[in-house]
């Protein structure tokens, strides 16, 4: 008999102490989510901790009762000293944890799918793209769609998905709004997706969550979730921006180095196809091949092909690196050869129509 005084006395500082640690978290942004993804998120977090808690905690107090009873000062405790094997412990040790593992298993496999960050949302409310770029040490936000852009700021109506498409002119960063859920990296010269949703009207905070330099702690911006009518307007107020968002002017942000908050900017207009030249720009001679990748066809380069055109050695080397399993070197010349020739032609008669 495990006598109950000293035992509370042990354990009710202990619980004391976890429940204040678990209130203490509950009003953190991943737990006071404002959207569908950060939702699911919250709920798995809940689900795989209760899980994992349901091996833990008997640990744990059954470690303490143990200690306490078989105590060196406590005589009536049985002694055995040639004790080894039981079944039935055998049985609750093992079988437990392995239903667990086996839920939890289970659980992260359709997670996984389900809240996979490049996965559309369901909606039949035509969603908001927005291109991210991570600078040092700023966000550029820019709506392809609306041709605006914008400096540490976005805003988007509420119940509507956002596909974001993000990379980096720098170092790599993550892109991260806790309240909305998911964080995913920003990578030079690679595009990353994410897809959120807001479900609730107000302002969110947004940051880089990985360290990228002396200025990376002041890299925040603020995710605005406002009515349609609220974001046509916020529109009109972008538009009226005589600045526009070009090559030039995207050069200065990133000469602009400053260790401080950036403030929100905002541009009127925005050059067409910047974000996929600021991944093509990181590709050297592989950014051909790059800007097929990201949706841009060889015509559509524009000046990303200035100053970037592959040697005429690289281009041997790759076309017999890419030749079909069993063909000579000379044959697929020979097939390179007439592609580009029916290329060119196809291209005269599209220029003489």
């Amino acid at each position: 008999m495990i006598p109950l005084k000293p035992l509370g006395r042990w354990l009710r500082p202990g619980l004391l102490l976890a429940l204040s640690v678990f209130l203490t978290g509950c009003s953190s942004a991943i737990l006071d989510p404002k959207g569908q993804i950060g939702h699911d998120q919250k709920t798995l977090l809940i689900t795989a901790t209760v899980l994992m808690l349901l091996v833990v905690v008997p640990v744990i107090i059954m470690t303490l009762a143990f200690a306490w009873k078989y105590r060196a000062s406590n005589t009536k405790a049985r002694y055995e000293p040639k004790w080894s094997h039981s079944t039935a412990i055998e049985v609750v040790v093992w079988s437990i944890p392995c239903m667990i593992v086996l839920v939890l298993a289970v659980l992260t496999w359709r997670s996984s799918h389900s809240l996979d960050p490049y996965r559309p949302l369901e909606s039949e409310t035509k969603p908001v793209v927005i291109e991210a770029i991570s600078l040092d040490w700023k966000w550029l936000f820019i709506y392809p769609e609306e041709n605006i852009a914008t400096v540490n700021e976005i805003t988007f109506p509420v119940d509507t998905p956002l596909n974001f498409k993000i990379t980096s002119d720098s170092v790599m960063n993550a892109f991260f709004i806790p309240q909305l859920g998911t964080m995913i990296y920003s990578m030079t010269g690679m595009e990353t997706k994410l897809h959120l949703i807001a479900n609730e009207i107000g302002e969110f905070p947004g940051m880089s969550s990985h360290y990228s330099g002396a200025g990376f702690s002041k890299m925040h911006f603020t995710a605005h979730s406002v009515t349609n009518e609220q974001y046509q307007q916020w529109l009109a107020k972008v538009r009226a921006e005589s600045s526009t968002l070009n090559k030039e002017a995207f050069a200065a942000l990133v000469a602009d180095r400053n260790h401080d908050w950036h403030p929100v900017t905002y541009f009127g207009s925005s050059e067409a196809g910047l974000f996929d030249w600021v991944i093509a720009k990181h590709m050297g001679n592989n950014q051909h091949y790059g800007m097929n990748h990201t949706g841009m066809s060889h015509g559509a380069a524009g000046e990303s092909h200035e100053g970037h055109e592959m040697p005429a050695g690289d281009h041997e080397g790759h076309d017999a690196a890419m030749a079909p399993a069993g063909a000579s070197a000379a044959d697929h010349a020979e097939h390179t050869a007439d592609e580009h020739a029916a290329a060119g032609h196809a291209g005269h008669a599209g220029s003489g129509e």
